[in-house]
C-alpha cells in the first residue's frame, strides 16, 4: 500500500495543530510538603491568555533530572543545589522556590531550551507525550514499504530544534555511495493549502533549479505529515561553519554555547549575503512563501550557500524566529519575515553569535564599517517600528551590490497558474494568523502597561492625595442656610470630580 494510502482520520475530526513556538510562561503558585519530600504547585500559560493554562505539580527531584538532560546544553543552568538535612524546613523551602522559580524564568525565556523537547514535556505532558521518533519510524517504514529502493543507513537523532520533525540518514540501493537525508515532519497549524493542492506542491519541488537552494530529491505528504529527501552535506550548515561543530550532534549540543565561534570574513560574509538574497528575491517573484530563513537552514557546499527547507511554509510549519515576529506589527508578510531573519543571520556571519535582543540600537565594534548601517536597517527600534528595506533593496546597498556571482545553472520553477493562486491564497492565510497573534499580543502588553502603571507606587501615592483632598472638600463645604445663622450638615457627593492633574483624572 502506498505512503499516500496510509490515511489517518479527517483533520476535520482532530484537534488543530499546536504551534509549538507559542511560548510558555511557568510560575510557581505554591509548595506543599508532604511526609518525606515537597512538591511545587506550577501554573503554566501558553501565550498571553489565561484561559490557556493548566497546573503541574514536580517536586526538586524533577527539576534535578531535568537539569541533567539539559546538561548537553554546555550552559550555566542556575538550578538551585541539592541539600540532603533540614530540606524539610520552612524558610529552606521558601528559598529554594524562589531559586526554582529563577530556573525556570531561565528555561523558557532561552530561544533553544525553551523549544527542546524536554521542557515542553515537563512544562506540558498533556500535548507532548508522544513519542515522536517513533511515530516518525512507523511512517518512515510505511514509505520504503511502498518505494522500497531506499534504505535507512542510521538517524540523525536530535540535530534540529523542531520537536516534530526526525531525520534519517538514507541511500538509494541503486547509488549505495550517495548519501541523502531524508526528513519526516507533522504538518504545522499554519497549513492552509488543501491536501491535494499540497500534494502538486510538493511533488513540483524536486523540479526547482536554483543555485543557491539546496536540491530536493523527492517530496510527498500524507494527510497529517510530510517527508522530503535532499542530498546530505557533510560540511553542514552556515551556522556548523561559524560555531566550528559536526552536523551531526544534537542541536543542544551544538548551539547553545558552542566554545568556537568565529564570525566570518568581510569577502564570506559579502558573497554569502549576496546568494541568501538572491535566493529570497527568486522564491518571492516566484510567489513562493519561505519565512524560514535561518543560519541552520543554510548549506555551505564549495563556497556557495543554499537554502534548505523551503517546504516548511508549505507544511505550515512556524518560523524559528515566531516568538519574535509576534512582537512587531509591521513584520506582517513571508517577505518581511525573511528580511528580518536575514538580519539575525546577518548579525550572526559577522559577530559569530545571534543578537541578545531585538531590537539592537548598539553595536559591538565590527570588523568593517559598512555592515551595521545594513543591520541598523533591519534590527535598530525604528526599523522594527516603521518597516523594513525590501530584499530588492538591502540588493542595492554598497555591501553586496558590488558582489559577483558566477553561476553556471539557470534558476527554473514552473508553476501552474492554478497553484499559484492557491499558494497566494495560503500566503494570505497564514499573514492573517499572524497579524491576529500580534494584535492580541500588542493589546495585552497595553493592558499590561496599563495596570503595572495604576499599581505603581506613584499612582498610589497619588490616588490618597486625591482621596484625602476630597474628603476635605467634603469636611467643610458647609453649606449656609440664608437667614438662619445655622450650618447645614455636611453633603458627601456620590460621584466626586477628580481634581485636574490628577491621576484618577487621567485614568
Amino acid at each position: 500500500m502506498a505512503f499516500m494510502e496510509q490515511q489517518p482520520q479527517p483533520m476535520s475530526g482532530r484537534k488543530p495543530p499546536l504551534d509549538d513556538t507559542v511560548p510558555l510562561i511557568a510560575v510557581i503558585e505554591a509548595s506543599q510538603s508532604l511526609q518525606s519530600h515537597t512538591e511545587y504547585i506550577i501554573r503554566v500559560q501558553r501565550g498571553v491568555s489565561t484561559d490557556n493554562s493548566w497546573t503541574v505539580i514536580r517536586r526538586y527531584s524533577d527539576f534535578d533530572m531535568l537539569n541533567n538532560s539539559l546538561l548537553i546544553s554546555g550552559l550555566n543552568l542556575p538550578l538551585p543545589p541539592k541539600k540532603l538535612l533540614g530540606n524539610m524546613d520552612r524558610e529552606f523551602i521558601a528559598e529554594r522556590q524562589k531559586g526554582l522559580q529563577a530556573y525556570l524564568n531561565y528555561i523558557t525565556r532561552h530561544h533553544i531550551l525553551s523549544s527542546c523537547e524536554l521542557v515542553k514535556k515537563f512544562l506540558d505532558t498533556n500535548n507532548y507525550s508522544a513519542n515522536y521518533t517513533e511515530i516518525a519510524l512507523q511512517q518512515v517504514s510505511m514509505f520504503f514499504r511502498s518505494d522500497p529502493k531506499w534504505e535507512v543507513i542510521e538517524p540523525l537523532k536530535d540535530i534540529g530544534w523542531r520537536l516534530r520533525k526526525r531525520y534519517f540518514l538514507v541511500k538509494d540501493k541503486d547509488q549505495p555511495k550517495d548519501k541523502q537525508v531524508l526528513s519526516w515532519a507533522d504538518l504545522g497549524p499554519d497549513k492552509f493549502l488543501s491536501d491535494k493542492d499540497l500534494l502538486s506542491a510538493m511533488k513540483l519541488l524536486p523540479t526547482l533549479s536554483h543555485s543557491n537552494i539546496s536540491p530536493v530529491t523527492f517530496a510527498t505528504t500524507s494527510e497529517s505529515s510530510a517527508l522530503v529527501i535532499r542530498v546530505f552535506s557533510e560540511k553542514g550548515t552556515l551556522r556548523d561553519h561559524i560555531c566550528k561543530v559536526k552536523p551531526k550532534e544534537p542541536f543542544l549540543k551544538k548551539y547553545c554555547n558552542p566554545k568556537k565561534i568565529q564570525g566570518l570574513e568581510q569577502q564570506q560574509i559579502q558573497t554569502y549575503g549576496r546568494q541568501i538574497l538572491e535566493a529570497l528575491k527568486f522564491l518571492h517573484d516566484k510567489g513562493f512563501p519561505y519565512g524560514h530563513l535561518h543560519a541552520s537552514n543554510v548549506l555551505i557546499e564549495e563556497n556557495t550557500c543554499k537554502l534548505l527547507d523551503i517546504e516548511n511554509s508549505l507544511l505550515g510549519l512556524p518560523s524559528y524566529y515566531r516568538p519574535y515576529v509576534t512582537q512587531f506589527r509591521k513584520i506582517n508578510t513571508t517577505e518581511s519575515i525573511d528580511v528580518y531573519s536575514f538580519g539575525h543571520l546577518l548579525y550572526e556571519m559577522t559577530y559569530g553569535r545571534p543578537p541578545d535582543a531585538v531590537p539592537v540600537d548598539q553595536y559591538p565594534p565590527p570588523p568593517f564599517s559598512t555592515v551595521v548601517s545594513v543591520l541598523q536597517s533591519i534590527l535598530s527600534t525604528e526599523a522594527c517600528k516603521t518597516g523594513m528595506p525590501t530584499v530588492s533593496q538591502l540588493l542595492q546597498t554598497p555591501l553586496f551590490s558590488d558582489v559577483l556571482l558566477f553561476n553556471s545553472e539557470k534558476p527554473q520553477f514552473k508553476i501552474s497558474s492554478k497553484l499559484k493562486e492557491a499558494l497566494k491564497s495560503s500566503k494570505e492565510s497564514l499573514e492573517k494568523r499572524l497579524v491576529e497573534e500580534q494584535r492580541t499580543i500588542h493589546q495585552h502588553k497595553r493592558l499590561t502597561r496599563a495596570q503595572s502603571h495604576h499599581g505603581s507606587e506613584e499612582e498610589k501615592r497619588k490616588r490618597k492625595i486625591l482621596a484625602r483632598k476630597v474628603h476635605e472638600i467634603d469636611r467643610f463645604a458647609i453649606i449656609r442656610i440664608p437667614g438662619s445663622g445655622a450650618s447645614s450638615p455636611p453633603t458627601c457627593p456620590s460621584s466626586p470630580t477628580p481634581l485636574p492633574g490628577s491621576g484618577a483624572s487621567r485614568l
